[in-house]
């Protein structure tokens, strides 16, 4: 799968981390988004450790332009880590040409996946701009950059309906944040493959 397919929609996306992240809000951005925003099916479900807070956590999310009869993932296309865990865990259940997205500075990334690669430092970027639980949203515009599974106007809109009263600004510089980063490293790919066509 590449970036920017979004023909006949039926994406299967799993974001997964530790409780305490916002994992759970993360996926229900990106479900209200494409429901509420871009007018198509979505489903949300979550789980939780047991441990609740610092335990491990998980939100499916699909997204689909037909109707959904079975809310679960079972073979993500996106796969959304920001917890060496949660990666651990969910890995060999991503589709062999599925996107992965993770945390640098959280993750490491036991097998090679190429292209279908993305990184980002979310939890810095979040503790930059002020407040660290602010990663979820970080990663949620980078997610909307690269994935291209839910529509920018969207994801930025549903970011400021359902942060808390009084964060919406700098919940949306976080939004801004990851997602103009998921455009430079598209950008950065793009002329890298241009460049290597022009020397072959």
């Amino acid at each position: 799968m590449k970036a920017g397919a979004v023909q006949g929609m039926h994406k299967e996306i799993l974001f997964t981390g530790f409780g305490g992240q916002g994992i759970v809000l993360a996926g229900m951005i990106v479900g209200r988004a494409a429901s509420l925003g871009d007018r198509r099916e979505s489903t949300l479900t979550q789980s939780y450790g047991p441990e609740a807070r610092g335990g491990a956590c998980s939100a499916q999310v699909i997204i689909a332009d037909k109707p959904i009869h079975y809310p679960y993932v079972r073979r993500p296309d996106i796969l959304v880590c920001l917890s060496q865990g949660g990666y651990d865990k969910y890995i060999a259940m991503l589709k062999p040409d599925g996107l992965l997205l993770l945390d640098q500075d959280l993750v490491r990334s036991h097998g090679e996946r190429g292209e279908n690669l993305f990184a980002i430092p979310a939890t810095r970027f979040a503790e930059e701009l002020g407040r660290r639980m602010m990663a979820n949203i970080v990663m949620v515009g980078f997610f909307t950059a690269v994935s291209q599974a839910v529509s920018p106007e969207a994801a930025r809109t549903t970011v400021q309906d359902v942060v808390p009263k009084g964060t919406e600004k700098m919940n949306l510089a976080a939004f801004d944040k990851g997602y103009e980063y998921g455009l430079a490293v598209l950008k950065g790919r793009r002329k890298k493959e241009s460049g290597e066509k022009d020397v072959a």
